[in-house]
């Protein structure tokens, strides 16, 4: 489940900036499509959270990729900037409102959270890769024909796990509670979501255009796809070796480095010291960075939120996600067209300054007993 979902997600975005470019789009346009897409998971994500902390998990994600499988195909039939936004936003927004449950499950699984997450990590990097084989040697819409058969395997694996529920007391006692109203009136939680929508807008602008961005230096697309793919690879030993270190350093530190190796990515980038210099950055940093943050995430969130809500208020930062991707998204496009890619690097190491800044008064406990990875 864990590989073929992450495969299946890598697969269908890694590569959409190239893909509009080649038909004919400018980046102004990319980013409409890609920011009405997080648009779309801004709505759908706490809904999908609320179903399912109440319903079953597994009947929820059953549902919601075969209707990945259904807006995949309405996808490959559309040229037109409208159909593409549309078809791309229904996609995206189900695979984001999927998106909490997978590391809400790596964590409660009975395996520790780098043995089941690490899959979705291989997952990315075979999916990256296969993204830009089928660019380059077969076609295009070859990549969208793969995303649907590899969502069909998705959902082989997820008819064979078995998904422990809470209690039908503790069910009964979570629907009588306002689910949102009990997590917007934690103050802690609510200032990290502001620092959440500020990092994942940046993240995911890099996530667009570090591909767009290689190729505009003289990368082809398939040695594109590569550097991404093998970036993917190397924020596997964090995954795999989480329980040495994110149960047993403070919060603080765990989410500000990070923070600082973004900033000095995208000061790098601004800098166009050259192409090698480009492709060894986005190695460590691309994905090592934010798989450090999504993991910081679930650690503080589960520490400032009551477990029952926690799928809803992992739903909810990717709500925020999505706000902050929608806005610093548009205007990393806006500046690209206008003045190019080492300002746009320059305007999102700005951003980071900014975030470097919130984090640092952030306050959060410490829970000594707290094993999510361990």
């Amino acid at each position: 489940m864990y590989n073929f979902y992450f495969l299946s997600y890598a697969l269908f975005s890694s590569l959409i900036s190239i893909y509009m470019l080649g038909l004919g789009f400018s980046a102004g346009q990319v980013s409409v499509v890609v920011s009405v897409s997080f648009f779309a998971s801004m709505l759908i994500q706490p809904l999908i959270g609320v179903l399912n902390d109440r319903f079953n998990i597994k009947k929820v994600t059953l549902f919601s990729f075969g209707a990945i499988i259904i807006f995949a195909i309405y996808f490959m039939q559309v040229k037109d900037i409208l159909g593409l936004t549309i078809s791309y936003s229904l996609v995206i927004m189900l695979v984001n409102g999927v998106s909490p449950v997978m590391d809400v499950l790596a964590a409660r699984s009975p395996y520790t959270y780098g043995k089941i997450r690490i899959w979705g990590t291989i997952g990315y990097a075979i999916g990256s890769q296969l993204a830009g084989i089928l660019y380059q040697y077969v076609s295009p819409m070859a990549i969208f024909i793969a995303f649907i058969l590899t969502m069909l395997i998705t959902i082989v694996g997820t008819l064979g796990i078995r998904i422990q529920q809470d209690s039908k007391k503790n069910q009964s006692d979570t629907k009588k509670d306002s689910y949102i109203g009990q997590i917007l009136t934690n103050k802690t939680y609510l200032y990290y979501l502001l620092i959440v929508a500020l990092y994942s807008g940046v993240g995911n602008a890099g996530h667009t255009y570090i591909p767009a961005m290689l190729q505009h230096s003289g990368l082809s697309v398939g040695m594109t796809s590569t550097v991404v793919s093998i970036s993917v690879i190397c924020e596997s030993p964090l995954i795999f070796y989480s329980y040495l270190f994110m149960d047993k350093i403070s919060v603080k530190k765990l989410l500000l480095l990070p923070l600082v190796i973004m900033l000095a990515q995208y000061i790098i980038y601004g800098l166009n010291l050259g192409l090698a210099t480009k492709i060894l950055l986005t190695l460590i940093a691309k994905h090592a960075t934010g798989m450090l943050l999504i993991m910081v995430t679930l650690k503080i969130v589960a520490t400032i939120v009551d477990g029952k809500y926690l799928v809803t208020a992992i739903a909810l930062v990717q709500t925020v996600r999505s706000v902050g991707s929608i806005f610093i998204q548009h205007l990393a496009g806006a500046i690209i067209d206008t003045s190019g890619y080492d300002m746009m690097n320059f305007f999102l190491a700005g951003l980071m300054v900014l975030v470097i800044t919130l984090a640092w008064f952030l306050k959060v406990p410490e829970k000594e007993d707290q094993k999510l990875f361990s």
